[in-house]
């Protein structure tokens, strides 16, 4: 990777990029919106908003106090959050985003006799009014501004993967899968197939655009794929959608898991996400008289992603099991590379040009926390750019069939092999540290190096199995 002397002059100052799609105001006024929970019969409102490890929280009102809650003044007690804050500074106030307001579908017969429940994703704030520094979704919102100050908005297209499970006889989840069907098989082989759909529908009715959906490659794994949209929105969104997956399963008597790899021996789920950026509508990644059809903007955020690869995979892969995905056989990158033709390097640039032109970053599983993750993405790419940036050449080789020697001289990185280099990387990635913030780092780090220690200090199934009798 070389750096150029200066910030190249490839980027000009623009008016700012839209965050997130622009919606009627009136549509979205706390007026409207109580408008619509009264005619549509909603009970109960969700304040929703996540911790640093990216699980979802929320705080439910009944009708009395939805007033309140849309003005912004429900308040909650931060030291019982992870990562937010300490006990003798607990107070935050949750903020909502009016245009994240949705009315959830019925899931179940019990739901609809106790009455409908909408929900709004919320900003956190601390009780002066300033925003907090900890709460993954300004950390994301401020990647954006930066962008936007460029002119700039990235879009995002994920690809979450998921594994449904039997249950026990008590309910608990087993690693049992529901069926034994392939890379796009139809039913019977494929018993995925009706709740797929269910899941789908449910989407479609919170207004999800879904491109896709199909059986992936393990038994009992699947995909559906919806459309792309600016970061915060994809970032909304995958925090919704795995909470849709996880409670349409429940109803079918499953167990729908987000684990990279909770099965030994075959491949683990990822989320690709596909990303690209626009400046005044049009993509700014696309150039045909470029190599590859590609713009020198383009390549100078692939080589930013490339670049922070190392650092950022605490991030995008956070689970001691993330890095049992990231191993060489199962389809997953564990090579810091790019390419225009196969899917064994960390980045694949997909054939369609114009519009669809993007960069697939293949390194990411749906355990990640997605403003988080997504935030570190655009601070890497937005680095390469600002840096001038270039990108070591495009391997168009299957990277998995090179030798040591051959990775060596084409130059060819390998990921962090565990939770606790991955750490280790992190901090020492100035660009990402600025990104997260002190706050974020300081807790993440924390948390994660304990969950390091944890795992360290079991003693495993396997460790028995293999040395109890032997030693």
């Amino acid at each position: 990777m070389t750096r150029k002397s200066a910030r190249s002059g490839t980027l000009t100052a623009a008016s700012p990029a839209q965050a997130v799609q622009s919606q009627d105001p009136e549509a979205l006024s706390p007026e409207a919106i109580l408008e619509r929970l009264r005619a549509e019969g909603v009970k109960f409102l969700r304040l929703q908003f996540c911790d640093i490890l990216g699980t979802v929280k929320n705080i439910e009102v009944a009708q009395s106090q939805f007033a309140k809650a849309l003005r912004g003044e429900v308040m909650f007690d931060g030291s019982a959050v992870q990562g937010f804050t300490r006990v003798e500074e607990s107070d935050m106030l949750l903020r909502p985003d009016l245009g994240t307001f949705l009315v959830f579908p019925q899931f179940s017969r019990e739901e609809g006799e106790r009455g409908k429940v909408a929900r709004l994703i919320c900003d956190v704030y601390l009780p002066d009014g300033a925003p907090f520094e900890g709460d993954p979704r300004r950390v994301l919102r401020r990647q954006i501004e930066r962008a936007a100050g460029l002119g700039l908005s990235m879009q995002c297209g994920p690809e979450p993967e998921f594994f449904l499970f039997e249950r026990g006889e008590r309910g608990e989840g087993t690693t049992r899968t529901n069926d034994h069907a392939g890379y796009f098989d139809l039913a019977p082989i494929d018993r995925g197939e009706r709740i797929r759909r269910e899941i789908t529908n449910k989407l479609v009715e919170m207004n999800f655009e879904i491109e896709g959906a199909h059986h992936e490659v393990a038994p009992g794994q699947h995909e559906i794929d919806f459309g792309y949209a600016p970061a915060l929105q994809t970032a909304d969104a995958i925090s919704t959608f795995k909470f849709v997956v996880k409670r349409v399963a429940l109803e079918y008597g499953l167990l729908a898991s987000f684990l990279p790899k909770p099965v030994a021996g075959v491949n683990g789920s990822g989320m690709h996400c596909h990303l690209s950026l626009f400046r005044d509508g049009h993509n700014a990644f696309d150039d045909p008289a470029g190599e590859y059809g590609l713009s020198k903007l383009a390549t100078q955020f692939v080589a930013g992603l490339l670049e922070h690869a190392p650092g950022m995979v605490a991030v995008t892969n956070p689970l001691v099991n993330s890095y049992k995905r990231l191993i060489p056989g199962y389809e997953a990158p564990v090579n810091v590379a790019w390419s225009t033709s196969n899917r064994s390097a960390l980045i694949r640039i997909p054939a369609r040009r114009g519009t669809s032109t993007r960069a697939e970053f293949r390194m990411p599983d749906p355990s990640c926390n997605p403003y988080l993750a997504l935030a570190l993405m655009l601070a890497a790419g937005l680095d390469g750019i600002e840096a001038g940036l270039e990108p070591p050449p495009a391997i168009q080789r299957n990277i998995f069939k090179m030798t040591v020697r051959e990775k060596r001289h084409h130059k060819i990185r390998e990921l962090p092999g565990n939770l606790s280099e991955a750490v280790d990387a992190l901090e020492r990635d100035e660009v990402m540290v600025a990104a997260l913030g002190e706050h974020l780092l300081d807790h993440y780090s924390e948390a994660k190096r304990q969950e390091w220690a944890e795992y360290s200090e079991a003693v495993h199934a396997w460790e028995l199995e293999r040395y109890l009798d032997l030693i």
